[in-house]
């Protein structure tokens, strides 16, 4: 199976170890602008570009929940069979996210558990990586996930 097609695939085609990476985005100064307008994260070591230049970092850097929020974005579940971040845990930043750096993800599949009503739960690990491939944020995601006996949702496009 493609590397991306996991992420559309019914809970019962999914394996422990499938994995996936995805493609990147860059982190903007208008990026860590809104993002701490918009939480009120007003931190100086996001904002304040003097004050961060004082510090062990030499600028400033981007926020980690800023981070986290673009790796889970940058993860294209099919919404047809995704159908809720349940969780997340073992959050850790592990390097500094700089202005202008590239992010992309790299996924891997840690666990499937069936459940009742044709859904059940997977759990992901997740790896976020800068344009270097040095890693930046690892985390564990949980997905309520659809399986072949869900109930049908409408797919974009498709009229139904």
């Amino acid at each position: 199976m493609a590397p991306a097609a996991i992420l559309s695939q019914p809970l019962e085609q999914l394996r422990v170890g499938d994995h996936f990476a995805t493609s990147g985005r860059t982190v903007t100064e208008a990026d860590v602008v809104s993002f701490s307008a918009q939480t009120g994260d007003f931190h100086p070591l996001h904002v304040d570009a003097e004050w961060a230049a004082a510090t062990p970092f030499g600028e400033r850097i981007a926020p980690g929940v800023l981070t986290l929020s673009y790796a889970l974005g940058l993860v294209r579940f099919d919404p047809g069979v995704a159908l809720a971040l349940t969780g997340f845990s073992d959050v850790v930043f592990t390097r500094p996210v700089r202005i202008g750096d590239t992010l992309s993800v790299v996924g891997r599949v840690a666990s499937v558990s069936p459940g009742e009503a044709g859904a059940g739960m997977v759990t992901f690990t997740l790896r976020t990586l800068n344009q270097l491939r040095q890693l930046v944020c690892r985390a564990r995601i949980q997905v309520k996930w659809r399986g072949d006996h869900g109930e049908a949702q409408p797919r974009e496009g498709t009229g139904r």
